[in-house]
Formats: structure tokens, sequence, C-alpha cells
């Protein structure tokens, strides 16, 4: 004989008060385990489309980023020659020598001048905006090659200082106009400056490019490319498809993030774990003579068990089904934080997907079951007629 459902609902629902503060620790542990899973996949997403199936990175061996690599110019037109480049309807190339560095930007709103942020400046060719179709101008135009003009991503432009339309910057001992700002949707290209790669390069004092990206002609020949460069003794040089590449650059920052999330999820859940036995316990000391009663009428203890369980699990899913309702909204939030492969700023948004919905309700019923599962078994060994005595 089975315990309907409704039992375990009703006697919820009698006790509201302690209901309601053992939901909301579990809601509060939830949100908390979500928000970080979502931070992590934000990000991880961000750099993944940032890149595109199609098109080839090709970077010095060993390197971690772009910051970091170092590719000579006569390795580059070895690259730009290989048969697997893909050549437009101009009869050009698409491939592009890129430089990336890193400056120092003040952020909106903070007037300590001694606090700056890294953000990445990108030299870019003109083969560069139709290797990145994503890029779209939203304000002013385009810079002109062989100039100090430079345009600006987005979430660069509404986060520091002096970087909006017609602001001035100085780095690399020159002045620079700001004469466009650029969306790139939710890809990391919207945390950059774009300008010319060969003024770039002078102001750094720079005779080296730091990557060249190419389109390939058919996406199968990757693996023919990727073999041809990383082969030929000539080049010291890697590649790898885009999506890859920028996967690589968010794998240890997510994987920091997530280990972060479950560290502080498992601080928080043994409070939620021991506010769920406190209410289990309360429901099974309150309700001794229901439980004689019910084992009177011919209840197994198993029965028993099986209803003071679904109680709690029903308190772990209400949790957890609160804790992700508000988890949904943090993905209106854009944050930004510094990338550990190449220490620059990087802004992103939370990100929820159905892996994480699961993971976040696993958890929350994961909880409800430890915390209910001791009173459970104490309410199913109770004696008869001691629980009728006591009612």
């Amino acid at each position: 004989m089975a315990v309907p459902l409704s039992y375990s609902i009703r006697n919820l629902w009698q006790r509201r008060l302690t209901t309601i503060l053992t939901v909301s620790g579990m809601a509060l542990v939830v949100f908390v385990f979500a928000a970080i899973l979502m931070m992590a996949e934000g990000l991880q997403k961000t750099l993944v489309e940032t890149g595109s199936y199609d098109n080839v990175v090709v970077f010095r061996r060993g390197s971690t980023s772009e910051v970091m690599s170092s590719i000579e110019r006569k390795q580059a037109s070895i690259v730009e020659m290989l048969p697997q480049v893909a050549i437009d309807q101009h009869g050009r190339r698409l491939l592009a020598k890129e430089v990336v560095v890193l400056i120092a930007l003040q952020k909106r709103g903070d007037e300590k001048t001694s606090n700056h942020s890294n953000v990445v400046v990108r030299g870019v060719e003109e083969n560069s905006i139709p290797l990145r179709p994503q890029v779209k101008l939203v304000s002013g135009r385009m810079f002109r090659m062989g100039s100090s003009e430079i345009i600006v991503g987005n979430s660069i432009a509404k986060g520091f200082k002096g970087v909006g339309l017609q602001g001035a910057l100085n780095w690399g001992m020159r002045n620079w106009t700001v004469v466009g700002v650029f969306d790139a949707g939710n890809t990391g290209f919207s945390s950059e400056i774009w300008g010319d790669v060969d003024q770039v390069m002078q102001a750094f004092r720079r005779p080296v490019y730091s990557s060249v990206t190419f389109k390939l002609q058919n996406p199968a020949e990757f693996p023919a490319a990727k073999g041809t460069i990383e082969t030929d003794p000539r080049l010291t040089l890697e590649a790898k498809r885009e999506t890859r590449y920028y996967l690589d650059q968010s794998e240890m920052m997510a994987k920091f993030l997530r280990i972060l999330g479950l560290s502080l999820t498992i601080i928080f859940s043994i409070g939620a774990i021991i506010g769920a036995m406190i209410t289990m316990y309360s429901a099974v000391a309150n309700r001794i003579g229901e439980i004689g009663t019910m084992r009177a009428l011919g209840f197994h203890r198993r029965n028993i068990m099986l209803a003071f369980l679904a109680e709690s699990l029903l308190l772990g899913f209400i949790g957890g089904s609160v804790g992700l309702f508000f988890a949904s909204f943090m993905q209106f939030i854009t944050v930004s934080t510094v990338n550990f492969q190449t220490f620059s700023e990087l802004a992103f948004k939370f990100t929820l997907t159905g892996p994480i919905v699961l993971q976040a309700m696993t958890f929350s019923l994961v909880m409800g079951l430890i915390g209910g599962l001791l009173p459970a078994f104490r309410a199913s060994r109770m004696n008869i007629v001691e629980a009728l005595r006591a009612a």
C-alpha cells in the first residue's frame, strides 16, 4: 500500500514557514551553483563563437596565445602561398597577417588612476574583415590603412574611458583617434581595439607578426594544411582551427570557475542539507501519532520511509526550481574579467544551457535526499504501539 503524494504535499503546506526557510536555503545554493556554471559556459561560448570553423590560426609552436607568439615575415609569406588558402572573387587570398599587443586602459566609473586593465589591440589587414563577418560597424567609419586611426569593440567603448567615438588615446609613443565602434556579437572581438597592422607594429617596435589567419578553400583540407605547416623545416609554427584555438583559450579560466563554483556550492550545501534535515526531523516529531496510525492501518515501514523521502525530494525540487528561476535572469547581465591566457579584459554574458539546468536540479534533489534520509529512516523504524501511545 503506497502513501499518496498528496499526503506529502499537504504536510509541507501545513508547515509553511519551515518549508519556505528550507526551500530558500536550497534555492540560494542552487542559484550560486548555476550562476557560476553559467559564467564558465558564457566565457567559453564567447571565445568559441569568436572563431570560424573554416578559418585556420597559425602561431609560433609552444605559444599559448597570440600575445606570446611571433611569426617572421618570411614564414608568413610561406604560409600565404599554401594551396589550401581560399581565394575570393577578385583573386585575393583570404589570409590576414596580424599582430596582437596589450595596452592598459582605465575603466569607466573608476577615478583611481592607478587601477587599469589590459586591453587587446589587434593590428589587422584589409583581409581581416572578410575573415570575420560577425564584425559590423555600428557607428563612425572604418579606419584608414596607413593612419593612426582605430576602431573599438562596443564592450571596450562602454567599459573604458576615452575610447568613445572621436576619443583620443596615447600609446606606443603615438596619438590614436577612435573613428568607429564595431559590434562583434557575443564574441571576444567585441573586447578588442583594431588598427592598421603596420602602424601598430611600428608603434610598438615589433618586427614580427603574432599570427596568420586564413580561410580554407574546403574545411576538409585542414589536416593537409596543418601537416604542411607543422612539418616544414623552415617553419616553427603550429596550426589550429580557429574554433579550437579559441576553445583552448577559454579552458583554463572556465576550469577555474567550475572548481570555484563546486567549492562554494559544497560549503553552502552543507548548511542547506542541515536545514532540510532539521525540517524533516521536526516533521517526524510532530507526526508521531500519524505515523502510528498509518502503521496500524497496514502501511509498511518502506511506505513510511518513502513518504518522508518524497517530502524531502519535493523540498529539493522546489528549491532547485526557485534557484534556477532567479539564475535565469543573470543571462541579461554582461560581466568582464581577465582572461588567464592573454591577461586581457574580456566581456561576456552568463549563459544558461540544458546541461546546467540538469546539473543544478540533480544537485538540489541530492541535497533533499541526503537531508531527508535519516529522518525518514527514523520515522520508518518507529514502534506502532509507542507511536500510538504518544499520539
